[in-house]
């Protein structure tokens, strides 16, 4: 029998939805109650890309989006 999880969802988000210093907040304001945790913040600012450690909920910029006042 395998242990292979489900991977955890991924989030596409624009530079616009992103804290001035390049981060995003999970739980985002789209998740269900009952998947609640300590919101932790998900630096994007450097790739692009990051996961939560609590859920595994992976986020990344849409392609063409830029964050940290790059242009």
């Amino acid at each position: 029998m395998s242990t292979t999880q489900t991977p955890a969802a991924t989030v596409e988000v624009l530079a616009k939805d992103c804290n001035d210093n390049g981060t995003v907040f999970c739980p985002n304001p789209k998740m269900a109650l009952w998947s609640n945790h300590p919101r932790v913040f998900i630096d994007l600012s450097h790739g692009g890309q990051g996961q939560c450690p609590y859920c595994g909920t992976a986020y990344k910029l849409k392609a063409g989006e830029v964050v940290g006042g790059h242009h």
